[in-house]
């Protein structure tokens, strides 16, 4: 499974049981379904990191795997990769190009302005973030809600995945994207500063 952003533990790994809670998404796999819990899950959390303020913010924040991220990043990180993949996923549907003549898309966790973006935005307030990530989550909603048939099939090309069609890119770098990054704030919650 793809991680953009560096997370604690992998989902699904030894170690991040005992800090599960009530903030758990669908196992459904209807990309909306998903979306909905998704969008349910930071709504839940809020409470409970703005409880936790003043967070620290971490010292490394790239693509370090050895990176550690806060609240603040792990929430500037999900604010601003919502719009970039919305845009990556309309680029590839845009172009509705079959298999073997995709559309360039994608970044990796390096990317210059990834960083930069996460680097100003952990500073803002807790509001503004939970704020963005929702406007982002329900520009999604309302994107699969106005679908197509032919959409998720049109292919594009990662530049270290390769061929990915635009319901892969969803999947992979939005729908479980958000569930990872849930579980690594509960993650984080759940084992204190």
């Amino acid at each position: 499974m793809l991680v953009l952003a560096p997370l604690p533990v992998k989902r699904g790994s030894q170690g991040f049981g005992a800090c599960k809670t009530s903030v758990m998404t669908t196992s459904d796999p209807d990309p909306a379904a998903r979306l909905a819990a998704s969008r349910a899950a930071f709504t839940s959390l809020a409470p409970r990191i703005r409880a936790g303020e003043p967070w620290p913010l971490a010292e490394r924040f790239g693509a370090e795997p050895e990176a550690s991220w806060g609240p603040r990043e792990v929430l500037a990180h999900t604010a601003e990769m919502l719009p970039f993949w919305l845009g990556e996923y309309e680029r590839v549907v845009e172009a509705g190009r079959p298999a073997g003549d995709g559309t360039p898309f994608g970044r990796v966790a390096a990317d210059t302005l990834r960083i930069g973006v996460l680097e100003r935005d952990r500073t803002l307030p807790l509001r503004e973030l939970f704020d963005r990530i929702d406007a982002g989550i329900e520009r999604w909603e309302r994107r699969l809600a106005a679908a197509s048939g032919s959409d998720d099939g049109a292919v594009g090309v990662h530049g270290r995945l390769g061929e990915m069609t635009a319901g892969e890119l969803r999947e992979r770098f939005v729908t479980t994207h958000l569930e990872e990054h849930i579980e690594q704030l509960d993650g984080i919650l759940g084992r204190g500063r």
